[in-house]
């Protein structure tokens, strides 16, 4: 072929490998760190080293070979192999940011006198905290069945601030991912819209700062500066519980932006009708736009994460050893990042490579604490504790709607979780005989399947949604 026609081989793979497996991952693995090569008949693919290769290749060697297929009309020989020039760009980038120490002269003046009082140091130190703060990407979000809602939401945003989704809200338990998203759509609008005003800001900050205008009577300028933004990200909404005056200010300030289509997205724990420390007025305001959940990481969720985080920091994970952490880990993104931070520390200790037997013995102490088996009573609680239920009524005679649904869910999912036997949980619950055990489990898996609402707590709500948020408070 000719140099145009193989540059023209090369765009149309990059296209339809893009189409396959999704802009943000084409740009987070391929965009700048590969270089497709099409010689005599093989489609080579040029990577920066070893641990790349062997990624790309286990991850989306079928991928690439669908693509050539499907533009060529014929199968195609895919080679992964490191690329010199690559090799050699890797390894400078890796020298520019690999960190220095420079001792402290002993002309230097004194540390205390270094130091500056009043404001003017606060102000300094939070402008130093944004501008060297690493903003994740939302092209580096592993997108699974618990939140690929949130995410699609998060992407539409960045494309259409203010108009549609606006407001946004994120809920789920800790480390689900919410503030990951939310810097995603922060760096997302920086890079897309450069002229935009854009505030990122945890409640608690958005308290302190309302508390220090109301005090210094700069109360203007603070609302100058939410109310006049382009998108306000607002992260743990939950700290403004019970902050009547706060919230109030929040619900003027959201007024504000919704009126001018300005982009607002806030997270919090839970969805907005289960919030019970929010006013009526501002839980009215935050179902006006959709309310999206996001859920602990399923399996190959959990792989997904394990896969990328090895990829990131250049480490090789056999995929034995994903299968392992993933299926012994079941918490949030922290706890695998961890497990993941463990291995690498107990391989270069240990001058061992990476493998099974080696990560085994790394996380053995992690696992011994993180593995929790569930009871029955465990679920009673979380079944209480979520629906705001006296804990005595899910085990007594009574048959109202108001108990029965809840005591369903419980037996549904004390079935799901523990160990227990139909008998043991009727037992649990009253005294009930294994057949009603039975019929409960049926009739949620029947809610679920239809996609089914009932009444809790007061309100209608989905049953899904009521039993992702008894899960997340199991596993608390």
């Amino acid at each position: 072929m000719t140099t145009a026609s193989n540059c023209e081989v090369v765009a149309a793979l990059g296209h339809l490998i893009a189409q396959r497996i999704g802009e943000p991952r084409y740009d987070l693995f391929f965009t700048g760190k590969t270089k497709f090569t099409w010689n005599d008949g093989q489609l080579i693919v040029g990577v920066p080293n070893r641990f790349v290769q062997e990624w790309l290749e286990n991850t989306f060697a079928e991928d690439i070979r669908q693509a050539a297929q499907q533009f060529l009309g014929r199968a195609v020989h895919v080679i992964f192999t490191i690329d010199p020039q690559l090799f050699q760009m890797a390894r400078q980038k890796e020298a520019a940011v690999a960190p220095s120490f420079q001792p402290r002269n002993k002309n230097d003046p004194p540390a205390s006198s270094l130091r500056r009082e009043g404001e003017d140091l606060a102000t300094d130190f939070q402008k130093t905290v944004r501008t060297a703060r690493h903003w994740r990407q939302l092209r580096d979000f592993v997108v699974g069945p618990g939140n690929r809602m949130a995410h699609a939401s998060a992407l539409s945003v960045v494309e259409h601030p203010g108009q549609g989704v606006n407001p946004l809200v994120l809920h789920g338990g800790v480390g689900t991912g919410k503030t990951h998203l939310l810097e995603g759509i922060y760096a997302g609008l920086r890079q897309r819209y450069p002229a935009f005003q854009v505030r990122f800001v945890r409640a608690e900050e958005f308290t302190q700062r309302f508390i220090q205008a109301m005090r210094s009577g700069k109360i203007g300028s603070f609302r100058r500066f939410y109310r006049d933004c382009d998108a306000l990200l607002l992260d743990d909404l939950d700290f403004l519980s019970r902050k009547k005056a706060t919230q109030e200010e929040f619900l003027y300030t959201f007024d504000a932006m919704i009126a001018q289509n300005r982009q607002i997205v806030v997270t919090c724990a839970c969805h907005p009708k289960l919030a019970d420390t929010f006013s009526p007025e501002l839980t009215d305001r935050l179902l006006g736009g959709p309310v999206c959940s996001l859920l602990p990481p399923e399996l190959e969720t959990r792989k997904g994460i394990l896969r990328l985080k090895a990829v990131l920091a250049g480490t090789h994970l056999p995929e034995d050893v994903v299968d392992y952490l993933a299926s012994h880990l079941d918490g949030h993104v922290r706890e695998l990042e961890g497990a993941l931070h463990s291995i690498r520390h107990f391989s270069r200790v240990a001058n061992r490579p990476i493998d099974l037997a080696l990560a085994r013995e790394a996380v053995a102490d992690l696992l011994r604490h993180s593995v929790r088996v569930l009871e029955v009573e465990d679920v009673h609680r979380a079944v209480c504790r979520a629906l705001g239920l006296d804990e005595k009524s899910l085990r007594s005679k009574d048959r109202s709607w108001a108990v029965s649904h809840p005591r369903m869910i419980a037996m549904f999912l004390a079935r799901k979780h523990t160990r227990a036997t139909y008998a043991e949980i009727g037992k649990y619950f009253g005294g009930r005989i294994h057949s009603t055990v039975v019929a409960a489990e049926k009739k949620v898996r029947t809610w679920l399947d239809e996609d089914s609402e009932c009444t809790f707590a007061r309100h209608r709500w989905r049953v899904r949604e009521i039993v992702e948020r008894i899960e997340r408070e199991m596993l608390r």
